[in-house]
């Protein structure tokens, strides 16, 4: 039950096979009962998920329902505000902190009849490490294995059936990297699309909201409810939100997928490579057109991402980091003090560098509908080697994330494949502004033929 896709569900909720109010009670138990084993939750609000359970059910039986997300149990990163909800973000200086209003895209998804049942996990201030009070999340796939970051509640979470579908966030990877991790869906809209009012600000032009759920159709039900325009963020896109609960899997013809193997090749596992090339041979059977692209470097915009997500995060909390900078981690702190010595003209410089880089990428991908890659290269390392990670492996992390958020590009990273040792491996197609629908059906065409999403871990 607890691992069936939102779609599942809903159909049985809609026909009234299933009661809401014993699905939501099933999902508390669930938590209460597993989650002392994987913390991916830092609240869960009991009574208040039964009560709006109670009243979602009422309309049920008097024939009133409110989509595809009517009485589907959800939870949400703890950078999204819940008025009178925790509001402490990883961070030891924020215990205690309770929020005062609610994100509108909280607010979106109770509209259309999801229950949020609680708060979850992630790592200091957005940003790469959990620091006591906080507890590390653990993977359900192997509880010595790297759970990602930031949003590693969002995925443990999601793959550990603790919640059907998770709303999680991504400045550098924070959705792909846990989803990659966790073997689970996760969908990176463009920049925009998504409001960002009531979301903790951390890099403004970097900060994507997006879902993790165990489908590419489910994360797009959860898009379809939480995206568009918002008169409170006026930096969201005006753009028509398209109709995602209507797409299906289907065949392929007349699409063309970019590959660059020169690039999405390099440095990867063998079972990430492995799982690049059955993606490719599934794609071209569904009827899919593999096009070579050469996609531009990205070395030096990944070396830049750090300098401007530093400045732009350095000066969202440079008054509270100043006053609390001894409660802080040390990979924040790094962080924070990089923004700090970076000057007007270097600034200059990488808005530069990375407007080119945009236009390269743009370019790049501009004749086909799709860029398909590695979402990692490599399968959930071990936890304790993510401790003190050296340059390589930051660059390695960030290898196929960073171009995206730093290009504002839309993403979906979806299961493709499992490791020797049994952990998840990862495939990711990029696509261009605005693109979300057609990666999401590219996404259930693909896991329409494939059954690596439907996989469980031993929990």
């Amino acid at each position: 039950m607890f691992f069936k896709s939102i779609s599942e569900i809903s159909h049985l909720i809609r026909t009234r096979k299933l009661s809401v109010v014993e699905l939501t009670q099933g999902i508390l138990d669930r938590i209460d009962s597993m989650d002392s084993e994987f913390h991916s939750y830092i609240f869960v609000d009991h009574e208040g998920a039964l009560s709006v359970a109670q009243k979602l059910q009422a309309e049920i039986e008097r024939g009133q329902w409110r989509g595809p997300l009517h009485g589907i149990p959800v939870a949400v990163k703890d950078i999204y505000s819940i008025a009178g909800q925790p509001f402490e973000l990883g961070m030891p200086s924020r215990v205690g902190k309770v929020a005062e209003s609610t994100a509108t895209v909280v607010t979106r998804l109770e509209q259309a009849g999801a229950i949020v049942v609680g708060r979850l996990n992630l790592t200091e201030g957005v940003y790469s490490e959990h620091i006591p009070p906080f507890t590390t999340p653990k993977n359900p796939w192997a509880k010595d294995r790297w759970v990602g970051s930031s949003s590693s509640g969002s995925g443990v979470a999601t793959a550990a059936g603790l919640a059907f579908g998770t709303l999680a966030s991504d400045t550098g990877g924070s959705i792909r990297i846990p989803a990659s991790c966790n073997g689970v869906t996760g969908l990176k809209p463009t920049w925009g699309r998504c409001s960002r009012s009531g979301v903790w600000d951390f890099a403004a032009t970097l900060d994507h909201v997006g879902p993790m759920a165990r489908s590419a159709i489910d994360t797009g039900l959860m898009l379809e409810a939480i995206a568009g325009y918002d008169a409170a963020d006026p930096t969201s896109l005006s753009a028509s939100v398209p109709q995602f609960s209507s797409i299906r899997p289907g065949g392929l013809q007349g699409t063309t997928i970019g590959i660059d193997l020169e690039w999405g090749l390099q440095g990867v596992t063998a079972a990430t490579q492995q799982a690049l090339f059955d993606a490719i041979d599934v794609f071209a059977e569904l009827g899919a057109e593999i096009v070579p692209i050469e996609f531009p470097d990205p070395t030096v915009i990944i070396d830049d991402w750090f300098k401007v997500c530093g400045v732009q995060a350095a000066h969202v909390t440079h008054d509270w980091f100043k006053d609390h900078r001894e409660s802080y981690g040390g990979a924040l702190t790094e962080l924070l003090d990089l923004g700090l010595s970076v000057s007007a003209f270097e600034y200059q410089d990488l808005i530069r560098r990375r407007l080119e880089f945009t236009g390269k990428v743009k370019h790049a991908i501009e004749t086909v509908d799709a860029l398909l890659i590695p979402g990692l290269p490599f399968e959930a390392p071990l936890a304790s080697d993510m401790v003190d990670m050296d340059e390589q492996k930051i660059s390695d992390i960030h290898r196929f994330t960073v171009p995206f958020t730093m290009s504002q590009l839309p993403t979906i990273t979806m299961p493709g494949g499992f490791s020797e040792e049994g952990l998840p491996v990862s495939v990711q197609l990029v696509g261009g502004s605005l693109s979300e629908a057609t990666l999401v059906q590219l996404g259930a065409s693909y896991q329409g033929v494939t059954d690596w999403h439907r996989r469980t871990p031993p929990c």
